[in-house]
């Protein structure tokens, strides 16, 4: 989105006719709709075929060497999107020092949401409910809490 040139160039390759007028999104996913109809097919082929027969025998390895390659899409999906949720993270939140790196390979969001903060006074013996808002973010190896610039 930053690159004026490069959006451009997309938009002229998108609006060509060879194109059929498909996003650059649609051509990436794609590849992974291919593999999911290609299951759907083994499947078929699997109902169809003498059970015990040579043939069942290499439709079932087909079959699950799929499966295997869609779990590992699927997987490496994940990944990405946590990657991308950490970038984005990184780029909100300011820290007043860096006491650790916020993007690693091993780091994945698992939660984040607002929280109101209660503060408990203790001259009345009473909890008080501040309305300034905190947000808990956890992650996989750590618990990090932030709130909004004032």
């Amino acid at each position: 989105n930053g690159n004026a040139g490069f959006q451009q160039v997309l938009e002229r390759l998108e609006s060509d006719p060879v194109c059929q007028r498909l996003s650059l999104k649609s051509f990436l996913i794609l590849p992974f709709q291919r593999i999911t109809r290609l299951k759907l097919l083994l499947q078929n082929i699997l109902k169809r075929t003498r059970p015990g027969s040579e043939e069942e025998v290499q439709a079932t390895q087909a079959y699950d060497a799929l499966e295997k390659l869609i779990k590992d899409c699927n997987e490496n999906v994940q990944r990405m999107k946590s990657t991308e949720e950490l970038i984005y993270l990184s780029q909100k939140i300011e820290f007043e020092c860096k006491i650790f790196p916020l993007i690693s390979q091993s780091r994945r969001l698992v939660k984040c949401g607002e929280l109101t903060a209660l503060d408990f006074n203790t001259l009345s013996q009473k909890w008080k409910v501040t309305t300034r808002p905190i947000y808990l973010h956890l992650f996989n190896d750590c618990l990090l809490l932030s709130r909004p610039k004032e």
